[in-house]
């Protein structure tokens, strides 16, 4: 039976997040969640459960509300790493979700090393 391209998504999410679960134990996670239109990154801290540090393109202050490219995904990067850094916390391991590693995921993984955030 095949299954439908939602369902390979979450089962590829499972596995990617499974994986950096077992070799990353005690490390804060750096979340990416890439929507058609919005892309957006938390600061995750798996052990308590709560989320540490958020940035999104739909905020205003970023200036790229309805943009979805490249660009916009830089600057999320660069303000998860400006806010991570601004609480004290520099290392996290990156959790891209289901999503390949390549354009608007790397973009913003790049954009928080550049910030000062170890990914």
């Amino acid at each position: 039976m095949a299954n439908s391209k939602r369902e390979l998504f979450l089962k590829r999410r499972l596995r990617v997040r499974n994986k950096l679960r077992k070799v990353n134990v005690g490390k804060l996670r750096l979340s990416v969640n890439r929507s058609n239109k919005n892309i957006s990154a938390q600061l995750i801290d798996d052990v308590q459960g709560v989320t540490l540090v958020s940035a999104s393109s739909l905020e205003k202050d970023l200036g790229v509300v309805g943009k979805n490219n490249i660009e916009a995904a830089a600057k999320v990067g660069a303000a998860i790493a400006e806010r991570a850094v601004k609480a004290g916390h520099t290392e996290a391991y990156f959790d891209r979700g289901g999503r390949l590693f390549h354009g608007k995921v790397k973009a913003l993984a790049d954009a928080a090393r550049e910030g000062g955030l170890k990914v």
